[in-house]
């Protein structure tokens, strides 16, 4: 692997383009730390340490997680790349709802930089939602419910906190701008480069507790972790290859066709966003009982002792039961089995033993649910892992290795592994692994 990435950077545009993504990620981590005008530092810094060692704990470490650590530290780009990553699941939801969004994506190039454009605007509205709500919660303390000190320099300064809203949602404008110019310029999709990076970042100093509180139980973190991420790989790489014959056809004097391929369906057909939309809702409980925590209603104290917490078999039944359910729903609004039988038909294919139209879409569909299946089980236990070996063990609630973070690394560095090894190929047919 040293040779190869050796040989990369010996390829003169090659390494040009690895150094500037490798800048843009270190400008991404200084904004990630800078905090923002206004912030108690000090206090911060403080209530976040009492917060991650109380018992909603998991409720922070996953806050931690899709910021990169920089949201609890209120920081310039506390929100990190996740207001985009939420207009983009919104959008996508939508282009199967709204006509007018499903004639976009149909346009080809011009109406998916026209829904790219509107994702923008999403985000942006994402951003000042979001940037105000924590700010918010910083204001009045709730944030940090069980901490005392104050967050911010001056609470009663509106023109403050304005300020910090601004600031926040520039912040992701900023990042959004970020991985564009990694996606044009550099090496990989910068969206999801970005994700990587905020994920990777809590590694050192999660490893660094558990390894401080216990060396056997980092130990074992550590060999539980190898074997998922060898697991995640072998899963990810996994996929059903439906064969696709092209009849011959004559255009002009031009024969056409005679060609043989494969449709491509994954296992994880789904990707990480069944585990993102089941921790989201997951979160909303949680949120709640932070909220109205003083409040004796008993059913705020039935989610309390129920859902608040990943220790409970309820909350583990919930999040395995939510993650099966997204994985279905989502692969049926990504992949159209009947728009995919009605391409082939166009173009003179079909799949051998199958008539064209609609049996080809009844296969793909028959075959596409019966896949989902184990993908679906294999979101699930790779989420429910480390929330039992938690509940098994107690052993931190920071748990590095979480399924997410394993997901979304994996499946990030296998992507641009690909497309560094393509890039290789057009210049010396090596490639990148051998």
């Amino acid at each position: 692997m040293l040779t190869a990435f050796t040989r990369a950077f010996r390829t003169p545009d090659l390494r040009k383009k690895l150094l500037f993504t490798l800048g843009i990620i270190a400008l991404f981590r200084l904004g990630s730390v800078l905090p923002t005008p206004g912030v108690h530092v000090q206090n911060l810094a403080a209530c976040f340490d009492q917060a991650r060692n109380g018992a909603a704990g998991n409720i922070y470490g996953m806050v931690q997680l899709f910021s990169g650590g920089a949201l609890l530290k209120l920081s310039v780009f506390a929100l990190g790349i996740m207001p985009y990553i939420t207009a983009s699941i919104i959008l996508q939801l939508l282009v199967v709802v709204i006509p007018r969004l499903e004639a976009l994506k149909k346009e080809g190039q011009a109406g998916q930089t026209k829904i790219t454009q509107y994702t923008r605007y999403l985000t942006i509205g994402l951003a000042v939602l979001q940037s105000t709500a924590f700010i918010a919660l910083a204001r009045t303390g709730q944030l940090f419910p069980n901490c005392q000190q104050d967050v911010l320099l001056d609470p009663d300064n509106i023109f403050g906190i304005v300020t910090m809203v601004i600031i926040m949602t520039a912040g992701t404008s900023v990042i959004m701008w970020l991985g564009e110019l990694i996606t044009d310029r550099g090496v990989g999709n910068g969206m999801s480069i970005l994700i990587f990076t905020q994920v990777v970042a809590v590694f050192p100093s999660e490893l660094t507790n558990i390894f401080q509180a216990n060396k056997f139980t980092f130990t074992g973190v550590m060999v539980v972790g190898i074997f998922m991420i060898a697991a995640v790989v072998f899963v990810e790489q996994a996929q059903r290859r439906i064969p696709v014959q092209y009849a011959k056809r004559m255009v002009g004097r031009r024969m056409y066709g005679g060609t043989s391929t494969y449709i491509p369906l994954k296992v994880n057909q789904a990707g990480i966003i069944p585990v993102i939309f089941a921790s989201s809702l997951l979160y909303l409980p949680q949120l709640i009982t932070s909220l109205f925590q003083t409040t004796d209603n008993a059913v705020i104290r039935w989610i309390s002792q129920n859902l608040a917490t990943g220790d409970t078999p309820i909350y583990m039944a919930t999040f395995f039961l939510l993650i099966i359910f997204f994985t279905y729903f989502y692969v049926s609004i990504t992949f159209n089995p009947t728009e995919v039988a009605d391409n082939m038909k166009k173009y003179g294919g079909f799949i051998p033993g199958i008539r064209p139209g609609r049996p080809t879409a009844e296969y793909l569909n028959f075959v596409l649910t019966r896949l989902t299946a184990p993908g679906s089980l294999y979101l699930g236990l790779i989420s429910m892992v480390p929330i039992v070996a938690l509940a098994v063990s107690g052993a931190s609630q920071n748990f590095p290795f979480g399924g997410t973070s394993i997901l979304i690394m994996v499946g990030v560095g296998l992507d641009t592994v690909k497309q560094i090894e393509s890039q290789l190929q057009q210049r010396n047919y090596e490639g990148f692994l051998r």
